[in-house]
């Protein structure tokens, strides 16, 4: 028994050097890659360019892979190797990685998401050479990358898994740029809104009380979530802009808008925090006289699921390979809001 142990750990031992030394071999082609999705910062759901550099690499520049472009998405993509050892009979292990490319507007990827892109794909590359160097390997495996479009807005992975694009995987992974390296951070459950004010329009100097004030309105409508805040727990988050105020001085504006998002740790709290800014809105539209319209983003985003068995596994890992990670304690149970995939990590079990 001992023997048998003895070898299936270097074998393990021997498919990890394996795995590196084929990302090590690609890292030219994956840093160009990040280099051209950085160099066209395209936004959600307009990831033309982004979408068709992935699509090359898994063609063209890395072999044996079966890509389906405009996968159920415009901007998705799905690349798939294997099964790998077809001997070994019994269900297939469907391991998949994720790669972001979307940007924030007027600041590129200040997000990362380029890099996200590329430890997606490096990370596909050294599992399959890995998986490539096995003689006999004692189960099925097959290898999935999908290309996930509309992170910063728009819930594309939920559009992917209401579509059906996320069937079949046992389980997924995904890394984010931080500052610091952890093998987990909480992740908050999210909604957006969209708040929309309408008055009526006059001239500012002349006929003033003619007048319905949209910006008077948001503006009241900021202040009470300002002072709110000292009435909600302290991990409960609130945060927005006004988007439009008005077209010029001189005139009364007649519609305004805002844009926030609405956070908690835990789903089942969100309903609350909603209920206490939906407050905050339509009494601004009650103290001005203006009609206020209340629209919520398509999708809910939920609180990230803790895998307990892959964080160990992946610190344990990380550490071999020198990764220091953070000790901090505000850091590792400070809820953060760097990625939205909460809803694979409760439909991917």
């Amino acid at each position: 028994m001992q023997t048998a142990d003895k070898c299936n750990q270097d074998q393990l031992q021997q498919c990890k050097q394996k795995a590196g030394c084929c990302i090590d071999s690609a890292k030219d082609t994956l840093f160009a890659l990040s280099k051209d999705i950085w160099s066209c910062a395209e936004l959600a759901y307009e990831e033309k360019q982004s979408h068709d550099i992935l699509v090359r690499f898994f063609t063209e520049t890395e072999k044996g892979w079966s890509v389906e472009s405009h996968y159920k998405l415009d901007t998705a993509f799905r690349a798939t190797w294997g099964p790998t050892g077809v001997n070994a009979g019994g269900d297939t292990l469907n391991i998949g990685f994720l790669c972001e490319y979307d940007a924030l507007p007027g600041i590129g990827h200040a997000c990362g998401h380029n890099l996200i892109a590329e430890v997606g794909a490096a990370a596909a590359v050294g599992m399959k050479g890995a998986l490539e160097a096995l003689v006999d390997p004692p189960v099925r495996v097959m290898v999935t990358v999908i290309g996930t479009p509309a992170e910063e807005e728009g819930g594309g992975k939920i559009d992917l898994i209401e579509a059906g694009g996320f069937e079949g995987l046992d389980l997924v992974f995904m890394a984010h740029p931080s500052q610091e390296d952890a093998a987990y951070l909480p992740d908050m459950a999210e909604d957006d809104v969209t708040v929309k004010y309408y008055g009526k329009a006059s001239h500012a100097a002349a006929y003033p009380w003619e007048g319905i004030n949209a910006l008077d309105a948001a503006v009241l409508a900021y202040n009470n979530l300002s002072v709110l805040r000292q009435q909600l727990k302290p991990d409960w988050r609130l945060h927005g802009i006004i988007k439009h105020g008005g077209v010029k001085p001189n005139i009364i504006p007649a519609f305004s808008e805002l844009v926030f998002y609405l956070r908690t740790p835990k789903r089942r709290d969100l309903p609350f925090l909603r209920e206490k800014a939906e407050q905050c809105f339509r009494s601004a539209a009650m103290a001005t006289g203006c009609r206020v319209e209340l629209q919520y983003g398509p999708h809910e985003y939920h609180n990230i699921l803790l895998n307990k068995t892959l964080t160990r596994l992946y610190e344990e890992n990380g550490k071999a390979l020198g990764i220091e990670f953070t000790t901090d304690e505000q850091v590792l149970n400070t809820p953060s809001a760097y990625v939205r995939i909460q809803l694979v990590s409760l439909g991917i079990e």
